[in-house]
């Protein structure tokens, strides 16, 4: 028996989720949305060590997030949107749940707020 939503997922989403869990990784992906760098340009605002940086871009390149070429002595790392815009698209079918379950929650914000009123005036 198939369960909903296993055969639309893309198949590196769990990769991708995993990737973006650490906040490391996420911020090497925000750096290299300005532009390609080196691991040593990335490592610079980290208190890491360059193998630990290493590391990290090995895990964005496993799950597609990113790419690296090998230009002379350097092996620039780049972004790449498509892994990251498939995780955007399995997010966004949850928001009608989102939506829903906060309009929820305001209406009874709402009724609390105005039993809380009803319960003043009468005291």
């Amino acid at each position: 028996m198939e369960q909903f939503g296993y055969a639309q997922q893309p198949q590196n989403l769990d990769a991708v989720f995993a990737a973006l869990a650490d906040p490391t990784r996420r911020a090497i992906l925000s750096r290299l949305a300005m532009g390609e760098a080196s691991v040593n340009e990335i490592a610079a605002p980290f208190e890491m060590s360059q193998p630990a940086v290493s590391k990290h871009l090995k895990v964005l390149e496993r799950a597609g997030l990113i790419e690296r070429d090998v230009d002379q002595q350097r092996r620039p790392a780049r972004l790449k949107a498509e892994p990251m815009a498939a995780a955007v698209r399995w997010l966004i079918a949850f928001r009608q749940f989102w939506s829903s379950s906060f309009d929820q929650l305001d209406g009874l914000l709402e009724e609390l707020k105005k039993a809380e009123a009803k319960g003043v005036k009468n005291d």
